[in-house]
């Protein structure tokens, strides 16, 4: 199918992008800061003043071409110390949740010759890195950053940076317990930006909330840059338990996010309605999905609803970006009966990480959407069920992984890139995920069975609050096994007290049962264990195969 596409330029690196952004936007707000007394904002003009700056200090401090980690909570100093850490040497962001230990072997492994973080881990530093590598806090980025009289660009505008030389360095969260530092260019992610806003508009007047772990490329890349590179507006979320006071605060109209958060956004929605709606028409959201209940409900009532609902997000909210995890898609129908667009993307990491998504031109609920501008997929070695693995080609396709050619080879092959994943594509192109390769299980009749399917299905249900479906061995074949932690508060809801363990099992046991029904045989859910405490999650909320988890 044709593509259309919104005509967007093409920068080679984050310095082309600060100053064409800082000439085209100047006046316009980039940062909205909470300070302790008010708010402090960052123009486009300052942030150009301000990357300067901080380059050239770098530079004085002999980090030219030298790894720089960059380690704290999402914030402006953040993002300053990454982009003038890629434009004078290799920026290596790392996960603020991760133990100091596995900091420090990351680290280690990089040969980082500095470091910037925030206060949160200031205790911790010295345990991370020695004295000789130069340690760099957030509060000395903004004073070291602070503009002087006259900005000298020479000495950072004299910097050669290579469309295909390592800029970014990435360690993966990894789902199965093996991390890998992913080498990305500044241009692959330059072209990944461009790739996107040209199918997916961003205004100047846009606002965004940011939510999820800068370290990553889906937030880094698609929160942060793509939104400086289209002058909009960038604030930071305190939290997921302050995300309903950050909404009346910052009026978001765009939300990158994990269907974790949209799940919960969409039942402290529902839960909202129902206390508040008239009597006759709370069942409909108490038993159906929110976009059934308000087609159901009368005109008047629903436009109040809806407006009540938009308040109480800031007023402003029109699309949310969402990636990272499957996505129930009657949340996409929820959401799209309150005004709001869902566009769900696939990507990876190496790839920058976006490949495919739904756009403004292409929208399928069921699908992660088409391959982006610039962007090639293919299905390799599909079975009868047109089902193989997703490989991919594009400037956005990382260079490699870090000290690790053997594992290179094996992911970067004839210019595809193999994902790993399993899906396929319809006649339109329309990618649809299955499951990791690593993931599926395998019967001894030879049947492969995607335990992401079948968890998507589990949690179409109320009672269930996590799911991970696995293969457990019995005698010569494998059967399924789902590890369930119900959803208490459902149930006690539902039963207007705390639920007994007889009362959890009887529920749990009528939804496997369900499922049971609608699918084949050597599909079906054979043994249960239901848990008591949450499952181990990476820091986008992916629930890991590996460790406590997999016992």
């Amino acid at each position: 199918m044709k593509l259309e596409t919104y005509n967007e330029p093409l920068f080679t690196d984050f310095r082309q992008l600060i100053n064409h952004s800082a000439d085209k936007y100047g006046r316009r707000i980039a940062f909205k800061i909470k300070s302790s007394e008010t708010y402090i904002y960052i123009t486009y003009k300052q942030l150009k003043e301000r990357f300067y700056t901080l380059c050239n200090e770098f530079i004085s401090l002999g980090l030219t071409g030298k790894r720089i980690a960059i380690i704290g909570k999402n914030s402006f100093e953040w993002v300053l110390s990454y982009l003038c850490a890629a434009t004078v040497g290799i920026a290596v962001p790392l996960d603020k949740e991760i133990h100091p230990d596995d900091a420090k072997a990351f680290i280690d492994f990089a040969e980082c010759e500095a470091i910037c973080y925030g206060t949160t881990y200031s205790q911790n530093i010295d345990l991370i890195v020695p004295e000789s590598t130069k340690h760099i806090s957030f509060s000395d980025i903004m004073n070291i950053s602070q503009p002087r009289n006259t900005i000298d660009c020479i000495a950072v505008d004299s910097i050669k940076i290579l469309k295909d030389e390592m800029r970014i360095l990435i360690f993966t969260s990894g789902t199965t317990g093996s991390a890998k530092g992913v080498c990305l260019s500044q241009y692959n992610i330059c072209f990944n930006i461009h790739s996107t806003v040209s199918v997916v508009r961003i205004r100047q007047n846009d606002t965004t909330l940011s939510i999820l772990p800068l370290h990553h490329t889906y937030e880094c890349t698609l929160d942060c840059l793509l939104i400086l590179s289209r002058g909009a507006m960038i604030t930071y979320c305190d939290g997921v338990a302050e995300i309903a006071r950050n909404f009346l605060e910052y009026s978001p109209s765009i939300l990158v996010v994990v269907p974790a958060i949209l799940k919960m956004l969409n039942k402290r929605i529902t839960k909202s309605i129902v206390k508040a709606c008239p009597k006759k028409y709370k069942s409909y959201y108490e038993t159906e999905s929110l976009a059934s209940a308000l087609r159901k409900t009368p005109y008047i009532i629903r436009k109040l609803i809806c407006k009540k609902v938009s308040k109480s997000l800031g007023g402003r909210i029109r699309l949310f970006i969402v990636g990272a995890a499957e996505l129930d898609t009657s949340l996409v129908d929820d959401f799209a009966e309150l005004g709001i667009r869902t566009l769900q993307g696939y990507g990876l990491t190496e790839c920058s990480p976006l490949l495919a998504g739904n756009t403004d031109f292409y929208l399928n609920a069921a699908s992660t959407g088409i391959a982006i501008p610039g962007v090639t997929l293919k299905i390799d070695n599909p079975n009868e069920a047109g089902v193989g693995e997703i490989i991919a080609k594009g400037d956005n396709i990382m260079l490699g992984y870090y000290k690790d050619q053997q594992a290179t080879d094996r992911v970067l092959r004839d210019g595809w890139f193999h994902t790993g994943d399993l899906g396929c594509m319809d006649p339109d192109g329309a990618l649809y995920i299955k499951g990791r390769i690593k993931n599926v299980i395998v019967t001894q009749n030879g049947k492969n069975i995607y335990p992401e399917e079948l968890e998507n299905r589990l949690m179409q249900f109320s009672e269930i609050g996590e799911v991970l479906v696995l293969g457990a061995k019995q005698k010569d074949d494998v059967l399924v096994k789902a590890k369930i932690l119900p959803n208490f508060d459902f149930l006690k809801e539902k039963l207007g007290r705390l639920p007994s363990k007889d009362d959890i099992h009887a529920a749990i046991n009528n939804v496997i049962r369900d499922i049971n029904r609608k699918i084949p045989t050597y599909k079906q859910i054979r043994e249960t264990e239901i848990l008591t405490t949450v499952l181990e999650k990476t820091t986008t909320q992916k629930i890991k195969r590996f460790g406590s988890n997999m016992k």
